[in-house]
């Protein structure tokens, strides 16, 4: 099987190098031989991590390295793919306008995805002819490691090429969610983002710091949630006790449609997080590039542990 991964940025090449984990023969598509290059660069430095962690086998890893391309041939790579995943920028504009040109280019029985975190995949799919082929494929970040893909139906995709791609995605080992409805946030994010407001109301209101709040979520109900989910929790303590917790707890969780006012306080100031130096945290004595390390390394000791236990 041939695939295309279009665009060589943060997300691109980690959804290329993960579609050879599965066999399928992957190309990236960047704008200019640089960058495309770049993202070849980055997709083999990932899968050389993967292999230093014992999370790919031999075979997987010299598939990958001899498959594996980059190239700037958009139409020509792919109109002869089965499979194409968009991962550009969040414009809707640029994605119908990259659709209907990949509409145009493909037979109608190849598949048409895209990352998209948030854009509506039925708005996406408007001017292509075959709109039942087009659906969400949504790689969690970092996407050579999270083990989550969000399927999301548009309003015309046909149950049977989200079907196909589902075993797709878990054929490259991936663990794909069905979202049935096409809705802003699709289904993680929606659940992030209750957090996130939540969180962030916290901090406004005075309740408690910035770190104590993310060390409440690291250290209480995020260390069971890889095995433990949300409605597992409330049916095992019994959903009069939850309902009861909930009833009582509702009436004071932020509601506003306004993110909270911390959040306001620092976009109004200019403090936008790690990149300017300053958000929740100062990030002139706290390292993003030592978090994001503490995150990754994590995640590998999870997919080695559950690697382990299929075994």
């Amino acid at each position: 099987m041939k695939a295309a991964v279009v665009g060589t940025g943060m997300m691109g090449p980690g959804i290329a190098m993960t579609l050879t984990l599965g066999g399928i023969d992957a190309v990236i598509l960047g704008r200019t031989p640089e960058s495309a290059e770049a993202g070849l660069a980055t997709a083999r430095r990932q899968l050389a991590l993967l292999a230093e962690s014992d999370l790919v086998t031999p075979e997987q890893r010299q598939f990958s390295e001899e498959t594996l391309r980059a190239s700037t041939a958009f139409d020509d790579e792919v109109s002869a793919s089965e499979l194409v995943i968009e991962s550009g920028p969040e414009n809707m504009a640029f994605k119908q306008d990259l659709f209907a040109r990949m509409d145009s280019l493909t037979r109608p029985e190849c598949l048409l995805t895209s990352n998209t975190s948030g854009l509506s995949i039925t708005s996406i799919a408007e001017r292509c002819v075959h709109p039942e082929r087009v659906m969400t494929t949504h790689f969690w970040n970092p996407p050579h490691l999270m083990p989550l893909v969000e399927i999301v139906m548009g309003a015309k995709t046909a149950p049977d090429a989200a079907a196909r791609m589902r075993g797709l995605l878990e054929r490259c080992g991936k663990v794909p969610v069905l979202v049935k409805k096409d809705t802003p946030g699709q289904l993680g994010n929606r659940l992030q983002m209750a957090m996130v407001r939540e969180a962030a109301h916290i901090v406004s209101a005075g309740i408690a710091d910035a770190e104590e709040v993310d060390l409440a979520v690291r250290m209480g109900f995020g260390m069971r949630l890889p095995m433990y989910g949300l409605l597992e929790h409330m049916d095992i303590v019994g959903l009069d006790m939850a309902m009861a917790i909930l009833r009582y707890v509702s009436t004071d969780l932020y509601n506003d449609v306004e993110p909270p006012e911390r959040c306001r306080e620092l976009l109004e100031s200019g403090n936008l997080g790690a990149k300017t130096g300053k958000g929740f945290y100062d990030w002139s004595v706290k390292s993003a590039d030592e978090t994001r390390a503490r995150r990754d390394a994590f995640v590998l000791r999870m997919l080695r542990w559950q690697r382990a236990g299929r075994s």
